[in-house]
């Protein structure tokens, strides 16, 4: 009798664990990966002969709950029909009722993996890309919740994505609604829930406070989301998660990684960060009041939304002042020769040709 070598088992075990998407066009070729609701393959469709991305809900749902959310999470990224949002194609259901959904495959590095090897100006240009396809869902009604490096996706020809709206939310009179409870939860322990991610199903965590559901990541999550204040998120808890977002950017670790003393957001979700210039003095002090307004702990000094955000690093690439930052004149002078060096340099060489024209003639 001959064993087959440890490595062929666990391939046959891998494509015994890949599902049967039944009578669609689709047809899985492997796993890409997985969270506590949903497991994300790649896929081959038949008709048009592409790859995509499928997702497809881990277990049976009776009651049909489980699968209702799975569809509203379809539903709406199809709503968000941006450049920067991952666009979903066809969605479905197995014969033993679990949904799936295919959406475009996305090639590329989420952004946590492409502060090393990219500058401020580079980065800040990323993150205005996913400002405006944040300020897009706002537009449409829907805030995200679970904004972070890890769900951002960096293309090879500067395309940005924003992956995993999963636990995002459909504003209702500008508000969130709670979440409702979800059955066949209680077993599974708040590391491994994870909604609605693609590529990247780690670190959120969901939990039950006596103001509603606690769904996100600890490290970008607002203080009224830490809280389950669920009522009470709006646009702004999509700026917090951006603001921390940028604090990565400027830093190179997220807000809970800064916090005074030995605590962390996971533990203390109204824990002030170090300002992003304790840690690096040469970030300029403009874009850093940009990341601290957002990261205001209170919601109404934050910026309105994702878009009035999005101006203010505009400007700062631009050399325009940052509507949160208040200048004093030798920082407005310093700006303004940056900004116009070209200029300040043809006018200098203009004024030194004529004293040397000046200086010839006289001798």
């Amino acid at each position: 009798m001959r064993w087959l070598p440890d490595s062929a088992v666990e391939r046959l075990r891998e494509d015994a664990d890949l599902p049967d998407l039944g009578d669609s066009k689709y047809a899985v070729i492997g796993k890409l990966g997985s969270g506590g609701m949903g497991t994300v393959y790649l896929a081959q469709d038949a008709e048009l002969g592409r790859k995509v991305a499928v997702k497809v809900m881990n277990i049976a749902d009776p009651s049909g709950a489980l699968a209702s959310r799975m569809m509203r999470e379809a539903q709406i990224i199809a709503l968000l029909e941006h450049p920067g949002i991952v666009p979903i194609h066809d969605v479905g259901i197995l014969d033993d009722g679990r949904v799936f959904y295919a959406m475009k495959l996305v090639h590329g590095r989420c952004l946590d993996e492409s502060v090393d090897s990219a500058s401020l100006a580079d980065l800040l240009r990323i993150f205005q890309k996913v400002c405006e396809a944040v300020a897009f869902a706002h537009s449409h009604g829907v805030i995200h919740r679970d904004l972070k490096p890890e769900n951002i996706m960096v293309g090879s020809f500067g395309e940005v994505l924003v992956m995993d709206w999963g636990v995002a939310k459909v504003l209702t009179g500008g508000r969130a609604e709670k979440d409702p409870a979800l059955p066949g939860m209680s077993d599974v322990s708040p590391e491994d829930i994870e909604l609605g991610d693609t590529l990247q199903l780690f670190g959120s965590v969901q939990g039950e406070t006596g103001g509603g559901t606690i769904i996100g990541t600890p490290a970008y999550m607002p203080p009224e989301q830490a809280k389950g204040r669920t009522e009470l998120l709006d646009e702004r808890s999509d700026v917090y998660a951006l603001g921390a977002i940028l604090y990565f950017l400027l830093t190179g670790r997220p807000p809970s990684d800064a916090v005074d003393g030995s605590t962390t957001r996971a533990t203390v979700p109204a824990a002030h960060p170090n300002r992003p210039r304790q840690i690096r003095s040469k970030i300029p002090k403009s874009i850093e009041a940009v990341c601290l307004k957002a990261m205001s702990e209170k919601q109404a000094d934050r910026y309105s939304g994702a878009e009035e955000m999005a101006r203010d690093v505009l400007n700062f690439l631009d050399g325009s002042p940052v509507s949160a930052y208040r200048e004093n004149f030798v920082e407005t002078a310093g700006r303004w020769l940056a900004k116009n060096r070209f200029l300040v340099l043809l006018i200098l060489a203009y004024l030194l040709m004529r004293v040397l024209v000046l200086f010839f003639l006289r001798r």
